[in-house]
């Protein structure tokens, strides 16, 4: 016995192809319009100029541990700095600023690219106007690199400045303790005290060695004064001596800064614009590529967009060949309000028949509506 199962959700290939089939219109139709628009955007915009920049500074990569990039992938962090830089807004407004383009046009018209593994990369930019493609790549590289290295040498700046005047703080410091307690350098007066009244003691043995009394009271009592010197100098020296600290800690820090400037100072050179970058000639841009390289993603997308398209409409179809099928076999079968029985002469006489090789099962026809057995009844 054969049944129909009115929508099933079992579906061949088949089926998919047959539906390929009915809606090819859809699906050859959606990319040809895509495909027309993105060619005619291209035939029928403005001509673009482009040129390309290189940057090549190994200098600035690798290298002694002073420098920025350093290490095994020193590389791709300046290709990945440098390209951060390039559409950073601070750089894209001082070259919109140097060259007067508008920097929505300069973030949509540049491209960085890395050469292979290397340290050497590549600014494309591409605009409608032939006379501004040079001077924005000649601003792009300048500010990119000023950004990157330009700023190490001013914080190095800032850096000795601050340790310079924090030296010069700590000196004043020291030269208002000495005025206040009106003794200079008490450090080194309390070492020389110290072996003065050693060297006085020594001198007293001996004077009392040989008898000689009054050397020996004098020597008494220069060791007194010198006693009476350190008694007033000790308990100040651990205050001045911290004041020393504090001026040997900032000449240190001031010494250290000066090194860190003269590194900032020197890959600052070695990111000389004029030396490390090179202007390519600006040349007008393919059609044809600029063809190859929007139509075909474009064809792609409405075809995708087709084939959604279709499975929708798939969908639909079968969603409302369901419900009308349903819709169908209830007034069919319900008609008087109960279901209808299926004579078991009607099948077997049917069998009789003849009909050997179809087993499929036919409900009869209902005789009359409601209505009309209403009419009958009355």
């Amino acid at each position: 016995m054969n049944y129909r199962t009115v929508g099933s959700t079992r579906v061949e290939i088949v089926d998919y192809l047959r539906a390929a089939r009915r809606r090819l219109w859809v699906l050859v139709g959606i990319p040809l319009v895509a495909g027309a628009a993105a060619g005619l955007v291209v035939l029928l915009g403005p001509q673009q100029y482009a040129a390309t920049s290189y940057v090549a500074a190994p200098a600035l990569v690798g290298g002694n541990a002073a420098q920025q990039y350093t290490g095994t992938q020193a590389a791709n962090q300046f290709a990945a700095a440098f390209a951060a830089a390039v559409t950073s807004p601070q750089v894209v407004d001082q070259v919109a600023a140097d060259t007067g383009v508008p920097a929505d046009e300069l973030r949509g018209g540049l491209a960085v690219k890395q050469v292979g593994a290397s340290s050497q990369l590549t600014v494309t930019y591409t605009a409608t106007s032939r006379a501004t493609v040079a001077p924005v790549l000649a601003a792009t590289g300048k500010r990119a690199l000023a950004f990157l290295f330009t700023s190490q040498v001013n914080i190095a700046t800032d850096e000795v400045k601050a340790a310079t005047d924090e030296l010069t703080t700590a000196t004043r410091a020291i030269n208002d303790w000495e005025k206040a307690n009106k003794v200079s350098q008490p450090d080194k007066l309390y070492q020389s005290t110290l072996q003065e009244i050693a060297s006085l003691r020594q001198q007293q043995l001996q004077m009392q060695a040989v008898g000689n009394g009054r050397g020996a009271a004098a020597a008494a009592e220069s060791i007194d004064a010198g006693q009476k010197r350190l008694d007033e100098l000790g308990p100040k020296l651990p205050g001045y001596q911290a004041l020393l600290a504090q001026r040997d800690s900032a000449t240190s820090a001031l010494a250290s800064a000066r090194q860190g400037l003269q590194q900032a100072r020197a890959q600052s050179q070695a990111a000389d614009p004029e030396k490390v970058t090179s202007l390519g000639e600006v040349q007008p841009v393919s059609r044809g590529r600029a063809l190859v390289g929007l139509v075909l993603p474009v064809v792609g997308a409405g075809l995708l967009l087709a084939v959604l398209l279709v499975a929708v409409l798939e969908w639909l179809a079968r969603h409302r060949t369901a419900v009308t099928g349903r819709a169908g076999m209830t007034g069919r079968v319900v008609a008087t309000g109960r279901a209808a029985a299926v004579p078991a002469g009607a099948i077997a006489g049917r069998r009789a028949g003849g009909a050997a090789n179809d087993d499929t099962v036919v409900l009869p026809a209902v005789p009359a509506t409601v209505p009309e057995q209403n009419s009958r009844r009355r």
